[in-house]
């Protein structure tokens, strides 16, 4: 499996192999295509940010025509960097741009064809999920916190909880995020891999000589993966940071939060 650019109607969606092809539309999206002005041009996918709501529903109208998901049929994460994953439902249609959100969480998780589950990022690792065989979609946010938690795992085991899937029949897309060259970090966060994973952590962390570290987020969420029993020849990942890159994605740790948010989309097919 890989990633790949699929240029369609001005934007550029970034999508992995195995997912479309077998019944889930879905798409990680970079901050360009869109018509929000000023810090927040073009593509900002986020409802939180200062944007014209106007401005939101046309980048999603846009986008989603592009990915050929279905905009009025979408829900939207409520993230607090923690570890819960709400199984989604018909009842929570529209729930984020046309509707409150009346939960928080991270991660989302659903077995019904046209609901569309969409995801926050701007550096935090996104990541997508795919069972071909049960029919399963899911999505969640990792943030540091996130990571250390678990939260891809825990999601993984609960479309096994919910809906009987098999961790060795699902795929896993972790789209652009900050990477370990550009995610300098004092202690808390090598400490807290640490407590969640102990020794095996070590891999994933470097000490620096000015007393700080970096920490390789993508590699510790594929690895939770892993733990939950994803086959690693059924996991992608981007190699795109974020932070390396704010001209094409939004990147907390690059401008501030004067930004605008990027989304991942999936959707099982009808």
């Amino acid at each position: 499996m890989n990633f790949f650019h699929n240029k369609q109607d001005g934007l550029d969606l970034l999508q992995a192999e195995g997912f479309t092809d077998a019944g889930a539309v879905h798409a990680f999206s970079t901050r360009q295509g869109g018509v929000s002005q000023g810090h927040l041009s073009s593509l900002n996918l986020g409802i939180g940010r200062g944007d014209d709501l106007d401005n939101v529903r046309e980048n999603y109208r846009r986008w989603c025509g592009a990915v050929g998901a279905d905009d009025q049929n979408m829900v939207f994460s409520k993230q607090v960097h923690l570890d819960h994953v709400r199984v989604c439902t018909t009842a929570d249609a529209g729930k984020g741009l046309d509707r409150e959100r009346d939960y928080e969480a991270d991660g989302l998780i659903t077995d019904v064809p046209g609901l569309a589950l969409v995801i926050f990022s701007a550096d935090c690792v996104p990541i997508l999920f795919y069972d071909p065989v049960r029919r399963v979609v899911g999505g969640c946010h990792a943030g540091w916190r996130g990571t250390a938690q678990g939260i891809a795992g825990k999601t993984v085991r609960k479309m096994v909880e919910v809906y009987g899937c098999d961790p060795a029949d699902m795929r896993c897309a972790i789209g652009p995020s900050i990477s370990r060259c550009c995610f300098e970090t004092h202690a808390d966060v090598p400490t807290a891999m640490r407590q969640a994973l102990g020794q095996e952590a070590e891999a994933f962390v470097d000490s620096l000589p000015n007393g700080k570290f970096r920490v390789d987020l993508k590699a510790i969420n594929g690895y939770w993966l892993e733990k939950a029993g994803v086959l690693p020849s059924k996991i992608v990942t981007s190699h795109d940071c974020t932070s390396c890159h704010p001209d094409i994605y939004w990147s907390h740790r690059h401008t501030g939060p004067a930004r605008g948010s990027m989304a991942a989309i999936i959707q099982l097919k009808k």
